[in-house]
């Protein structure tokens, strides 16, 4: 939050990817790709960025995406954190999501949630559209 006098609200933004095999090389491309989109999408500055959560399919487990989240610029000091995804029978394999609290100005009025790969499947209603934020203050 580097703009003084501006007014900031939280809002949270999820996404999701899947990698072809459970490599940290594969893994690695997925969640930077991942996250390109939601900083270029929501034009959003990891210094504005108050958490963010991955959960991952229990068929991933050859690196944390949080550390690779981590090595990101800007990246270093967010919170993050890594849990498995709860698993249910014939749901979608090897995926990674994650779900993101961060700081945007008042004025800012879409969320672009980025759904990439197969994951586009999870939401279809968002895949790459985006949401309207409402205001509270109105």
């Amino acid at each position: 939050m580097e703009n003084i006098g501006v007014d900031w609200q939280v809002w949270a933004i999820r996404g999701a990817t899947t990698v072809s095999e459970n490599t940290v090389e594969a893994i690695g491309d997925a969640v930077n790709e991942l996250l390109d989109e939601l900083e270029k999408r929501n034009q959003l500055n990891p210094k504005d960025i108050i958490s963010a959560t991955f959960s991952v399919t229990r068929d991933l487990d050859a690196i944390f995406p949080a550390a690779i989240a981590r090595q990101r610029s800007h990246w270093e000091n967010v919170p993050l954190l890594d849990v498995q995804q709860m698993h249910v029978k014939g749901s979608l394999s090897r995926c990674i999501r994650f779900l993101i609290h961060a700081y945007f100005p008042v004025l800012h009025t879409q969320v672009h949630h980025p759904y990439l790969r197969e994951a586009k499947g999870l939401r279809p209603d968002w895949g790459m559209a985006s949401a309207t934020l409402i205001s509270n203050r109105d």
